[in-house]
Parts: C-alpha cells; structure tokens; sequence
C-alpha cells in the first residue's frame, strides 16, 4: 500500500486553521484495517464479476452503512496504517515482530476499500510513523477538547485507555458501547490505569514483553495497592511472592519499555476536517461505478435509500400508530368481524417462551391498515383484564386458516408453530419481512424488526427489554402489566404491515420477487410443520452409549496420564502446553495469542511423532460426542410429544442453505463408527412409519456445469461419473479405481467448499495441507 494523496495534501498542526466547532456532535471513528480483518476472516470468500476478491470490501462496507443506518453519527471518518515502521519499531526492534504479512487476496482489497470510502465521503486519516490507534487517539483528544461525543469503532483493547466523559468504544458486531463501568467490571481497573496494566502484563500478538509472571489477575491486584506503574516498580521489595518481586525488579526496564510501547500518542499532526466527515456526502455514481464493478446490487441501493435517492420508491417515514387493548368481549367480536372481511392481515403472537413448541400464547396482536394494530391479550397478571384463550382461538381460528386471507409477518414460522400449539393451522401465508430481508441482503448480520423499522422506516421499535428486564430478573411476557405489552406487540404487528409494499417493491425490483413467492414464502408452512411434528430419538439407546463413551473417555484419561507420568486437566489448554512443548520436546507447530497451538490440526500433525497427541485427539472426539449429542439430546426431548423439535432457520446462512439449531440436526455425526451409532438413535416413530430420505445428487455441482459451460465437468455429469471421485482422483493424484471412500469425503469437501466460496486457508484446514496446496488446488479448480 502506498501513501494516498489526502495523506500529502493534509495540513501541519502549525499550518491549519482551528478546528470547527464540533460541541454536542456525536463522531464514529473507525479503526479501518481492524474491521477489515475481522470481516476478512468472518465472510465466505466473494468474488467479482471478473473473479477478483472482494469480501473485505463487502464486509467493510455493509457493517459502515449498518452503523450509519443505526447509529446515526454527526460525523464519520476512518483511520488507516501505513506502510513502513513507526516510531514504536525505534523504541524497539522487536515490536510486532511476529506479524505475518497480510494475505495477498486481502491486501489486493485495500486501495479498493480506500475508494470506496472517497466515494462515500468518508474521509481517511493517516500519519506516516504512526499507526491507526494513535490517529484514533488523536482524534479522541480533539472531541473531548471541545465536548463532542466520540466513539471509537474498534475491537483493539489497547483503546481502552481512551476512554473518557466523552469517548466510548463501540463494539460494531454487539451494536454495544464500551465505557469506564464496562472495563472496571472486566479489569478492575481506571481508564488511566489501562497503559500502566498492558505494560505489566505485555501483549504477546504484538510483541510487546511486559513482566513475567504478571498476568490480569495480578497486574490488577498491584495497580489497586500502588495506583499506578511507577509506584508498583519503586515498591517491587513490598510485593508477594520471591519470584515476582524478583522480576519486577529484574524486569523493570521491559515494563517502562512496555509503556512507552502501548500508549497511544494522542497528537499525530492530523487536522480532521470535520465538515467533511458530515455523514451524507456522496457521489452516487462513482459508487453505482464501484458497486456494479464488485457485483455489490443490494448495497447500491442501501447508499442509494440512505442518500436519498428513489426514497420515494424504497424508503418512507413511518406513519403515526394508532394501537388498540382488545380485552373486552363486544370490542374482540368487533375486531373479528373487520378481520372477516380483509384480503390481507398482519399477525404477530406474544409467548412465554422463545423456544416455539414449548410456548403458551399470551396475546394475538392484527393489523390490517397500516398505522392502526390491535392487541388481544388471553394471559396477564392476576388482576389484569384478559379474554379467555379457547374463545379467542375459537373465534380467530376460521380467520386464521383461511387461505383467501392472506397473512404476513415478521418471522411468521415461528407463529405457525405457537399457533398450532394452540390448535390452529395457519393458512395463506403470503410474505415475510424477515425472509425478504435476507433474500435482499443475505449477508446482513440482523435482519430483525427492530433494524428493519430502523433502516426503512427511520422508526425506532420498542424493545423487549424495556417489558421484561435482563438476565436473572427477567419476567415472562405474561407477568407485564397487559396495557405496557399492547403497544409493543401491536408495533410488531403493523410494522410489518408497513414494510411489506417496501420489501416487496425491492425485491421485484432485483429480480427476487418470484424466487420469494414460489420458493421462500411456501416453505415456511413447510419448515413450520417439520418444527411442530419434531422427530423421535430413542433415548434408552442414548443411555447406553452414554455410559459406553463415558467409560472409553476414562480410559483414555488413565492411558493419558500413565503416558504423561502425573495427574493432568486434559481440557486445559494450558497444561497439555506444558506437557506436549516442555515436557515432551514436541515441536511447536503454531501459536495463538496465549502460546503454542495445542488445537486438533497440530495435534494430528504431532501424532506420529508421540503416542500422547493421537490419544488427546481421540479424548476430545469422545468428550465432544458426548457433551453436544450423547447426553444432550435426551435434554431436548418434549415432555409431552416425546420429540425433538429443532428449529429450521431459513434467513442465516450467507450462502442460502438451509440451517439447523437446538439440536442442529444437519450436523450429527456420521463419519465415524461412534457418529452413525449417534445417527440411529433417531427412528421413524410408531410402528410401520420409515423415515423417507430424499436427495438431489450433486444439485449443486450440476447447477455449476449449466451456468459454467465448464467442458469437463459437463462432460463428467453427462458420462455419469462421480464428480467427488473424479475430483479425489485428482486431487490425491491416484487413478479413478483406486479411491477411498475417505479420499472421496475429502473431495466432497473441495466440492462444495469451492463453489460456497471457501478461502484457502478454510481449505487448508478442513483437509490438514498447507494453504499454498489449497490455493493452488481452488485456482487449478477445473
């Protein structure tokens, strides 16, 4: 990466005129590169149009728009590193000495992300000599000067030591704010303690040597007796413990070191230009450019929506509520009557549990003009007027199963599920805010109401904690007052009223209005009443196995032991470090921020040269069959259907698949003698049922040979061969006759992580080969 020209063209401290008055605004400064790297790292691997990476860029950019669209800054800008040493790397040879050197497909990126920014207007502060952080820390000092609300957009702790009256951090992946409470409650410590504590400490990821023998725990401990490093230093004959005061003393040239090394240098001659950083400045067809050149169609209409252009078509303010308590007899007739005669209505259900099987109805909540919602509660606190539940469903059921009226919602399958509980079967659905919503941009992170309403509508939702509270002292939703839980849930209703033309016009508009109507909209009854009938498991067959593998699992402790020659926690990553690397000599295959990687790739890579790494391996495999499946499955079991009722997700995952969870039935084992005895523990149900398999063979590598033309891969479907044989032949560099049934997983893998955009490194590590073999086995890909 090179110096950009805003770099030249930014004037010296001593050249700038004062800064503008920024009193009262509210800036998001964003620590770019480590954004960059987490969606980097996070993403599947994307491409362009021309095969060009580009899932930095699409990461980077959606999680900016999403802070734009919720957090509604004054002011946004972004720091970047620049190449070359700073003046950390002169106080000290061994800084960051450690750090690889970024991936090519990532670097490749940058001056792309840098474009986009100048496109978007966001202007980009650098420094030569100096890294993003103390730009950042710079840029803290001057909002703080002038009272402006400040908040640093990074997951780098080494921010913490800025935090001040007015400077926060600002985690974008929890939508959370970090403050001065948040860090006494994680280090027991004061902002202007943060430097002092890293300098005891050290932070082994950027070489910076602290004090041995100094972790968290006691770097709090002697910040809370001394205050601060200089007195922990000139009082280190006070300290407890020989060996620590000892390094101390010994070490107490490191930890000045250490300072000087992790505080940040909070006057980087930057002169931010603040009215430049005023969130709204544009220029939609550089980024129409851009965005058409990296294949981004649904974040070229997000800049569009939010810098105003076609807002008429795609985005509207919300219109007033007007939202009503049905808990009267003559009221609740009225409203069935109106509901009788609608083409369209939007339903919502309150509950007491989130798990849908397991939960009750506290309220139906209806809209059918938008604007206008209903609530109708059947459960609330003693005293609490409500109606009673059978009447309601009784009178809603005929209204509800009518396919002519049609229903939508946010997150209807849910409400098919709890409404079949309750003995209706939901009929005509016709759209979902939340299935458009991930049709429209499947790699949002959310695509709930809450940001919904936020992105479209400029509404702000009442949120549920405000009713029911957080952790210990949370209430279910049938223990709030019936007047306090109408407004909400009629919300829930209407809002999605609202939404519905909206999502529907942009999803006509790219192409995905039949996709949403044929396939999406129709499996959510389907997936809805898998989530209902759930499957049966055989829990006495899971007993057994359960004291089977516990048994196996305590005889590979003891063979562990007997080996290693002591007691040992075989789940502390800490002490098999110890035993494998000290011990035993082992080499040390990788590292992570807290020493030698004892994962199971270096395992399996130590095995042939120790016994103990193999045994380890096969210690974990039992311990985790029995922890996610054995003995937590007879868990999940319904008391009263004797089922396991999973939830199918429709809107997660990025590549479209269908997704699984409590249990994820997509996921148990098979691979393994000990999976497939896992695996027959689900059976059919009453006598004479059979659980019916049903496959597409290789859809998805066919669907590839049609698009692709590819010759060889068309020719192989056409000759039927088996593509995953075909590929492990290849990749294993044996003839077709001589391949294994493992060699053929392992090409299943290269399959299907290929084309569902795996990067090399995920490649790599899925199959144990190094990342150069994967890169050249995706880039040799037929």
């Amino acid at each position: 990466m090179e110096p950009t020209e805003e770099l030249s063209q930014l004037p010296s401290r001593s050249e700038s005129n004062p800064p503008e008055n920024i009193h009262g605004w509210t800036i998001y400064a964003v620590d770019s590169h480590s954004l960059i790297f987490q969606v980097f790292h996070a993403l599947p691997e994307m491409t362009s149009p021309r095969g060009e990476p580009v899932g930095a860029i699409y990461g980077f950019v959606r999680d900016l728009l999403q802070l734009i669209e919720t957090r509604k800054p004054d002011a946004l800008l972004c720091a970047f590193d620049l190449p070359g040493p700073t003046f950390r790397h002169d106080l000290y040879d061994g800084y960051k000495a450690d750090r690889g050197s970024m991936p090519e497909d990532l670097a490749s990126q940058i001056p792309k992300i840098r474009e986009v920014l100048a496109a978007l207007g966001i202007p980009i502060l650098s420094s030569p000599g100096f890294e993003a952080d103390d730009v950042l820390a710079t840029v803290a000092r001057l909002c703080d000067e002038q009272a402006a609300e400040c908040l640093i957009v990074t997951g780098d702790k080494d921010c913490r030591q800025l935090i001040t009256e007015h400077v926060s951090l600002y985690n974008i992946r929890k939508n959370s704010i970090y403050q001065a409470e948040d860090l006494q409650d994680d280090w027991g410590i004061r902002p202007d303690q943060v430097v002092d504590f890293q300098a005891l400490v050290g932070d082994k990821v950027d070489c910076v040597p602290g004090v041995p023998l100094i972790g968290p725990k006691i770097a709090q401990e002697l910040l809370a007796t001394f205050d601060d490093l200089d007195s922990v230093l000139d009082h280190a004959n006070e300290v407890a413990g020989a060996k620590r005061k000892q390094n101390l003393m010994e070490f107490r040239d490191d930890a000045i070191m250490s300072r000087e090394l992790v505080r940040l240098d909070r006057a980087v001659p930057i002169t931010p230009d603040w009215e430049a950083a005023r969130v709204g400045g544009t220029d939609l067809e550089r980024i129409r450019e851009l965005f058409q050149e990296f294949g981004f169609r649904s974040l070229e209409q997000r800049v569009a929506d939010l810098s105003g252009g076609r807002a008429d078509a795609n985005v509207r303010q919300s219109i007033s509520s007007d939202y009503h308590l049905v808990n009267d007899v003559s009221s609740f007739q009225e409203l069935v009557e109106n509901l009788g005669q609608q083409n369209l209505i939007s339903i919502d259900t309150e509950t007491t549990a989130l798990e849908p099987r397991r939960a009750e109805i506290v309220g139906y909540a209806l809209a059918y003009e938008p604007g206008q919602a209903y609530y109708v509660p059947v459960r609330g606190p003693a005293g609490d007027q409500v109606l009673d539940s059978a009447l309601v469903a009784d009178a809603l059921r005929p209204i509800l199963e009518n396919p002519e009226i049609a229903k939508i919602g946010q997150n209807l399958k849910y409400d098919l599920v709890v409404l079949r509980n309750a003995g209706i079967r939901l009929k005509g659905t016709k759209f979902d805010t939340m299935v458009a919503s991930y049709l429209l941009d499947a790699g949002e992170r959310s695509h709930n109401l809450d940001q919904l309403a936020l992105r479209y509508l400029d509404h702000t939702t009442t949120k549920i904690d405000t009713l029911i509270g957080k952790g210990k002292n949370q209430k279910r939703m049938d223990e709030v007052p019936v007047a306090d839980v109408a407004h909400y849930a009629a919300e829930d209703a209407d809002l999605p009223l609202q939404l519905y033309p909206l999502l529907e016009a942009k999803l006509v508009d790219q192409g995905l209005g039949e996709l949403n109507h044929t396939v999406e909209v129709p499996l959510i009854e389907i997936l809805g009443d898998l989530e209902h009938r759930g499957i049966c498991v055989n829990t006495e067959r899971l007993n057994e196995l359960s004291v089977l593998y516990g048994k196996r699992l305590r005889e590979l402790a003891s063979e562990i032991e007997a080996q290693a020659g002591h007691p040992l926690n075989i789940g502390s990553p800490k002490q098999l470090r110890i035993l494998l690397f000290e011990e035993l000599g082992l080499p040390v295959i990788k590292k992570t921020k807290t020493g030698p990687s004892t994962d199971a790739s270096v395992l399996e890579e130590l095995a042939p040269l120790h016994p103990l790494p193999q045994k380890i391996v096969e210690h974990r495999q039992y311990s985790k069959l029995l922890n996610t499946y054995v003995d937590a499955l007879p868990e999940l079991v319904h008391p009263d259907t004797g089922r396991v009722h999973a939830s199918f997700n429709q809107g997660v995952a990025a590549t479209g698949r269908l997704s699984s969870s409590n249990p994820n039935l997509q996921n148990i084992p098979v691979r393994t003698a000990e999976g497939r005895e896992i695996r027959s523990a689900f059976r059919a149900g009453p006598d004479g049922w059979k659980l019916l398999a049903a496959d597409y063979s290789q859809i998805e590598l066919r669907v590839l040979a049609h698009y692709t033309g590819d010759p060889t891969l068309c020719q192989a479907f056409a000759d039927d061969e088996d593509i995953h044989a075909l590929v492990a032949s290849q990749v294993e560099g044996v003839e077709l006759s001589q391949v294994t049934g493992d060699m053929r997983r392992r090409a299943k893998a290269v399959n299907f992580g290929i084309i569902y955009g795996i990067s090399a490194f995920g490649l790599s590590q899925r199959l144990g080969i190094k990342r150069t073999e994967a890169k050249l086995i995706i880039d040799n890909y037929f």
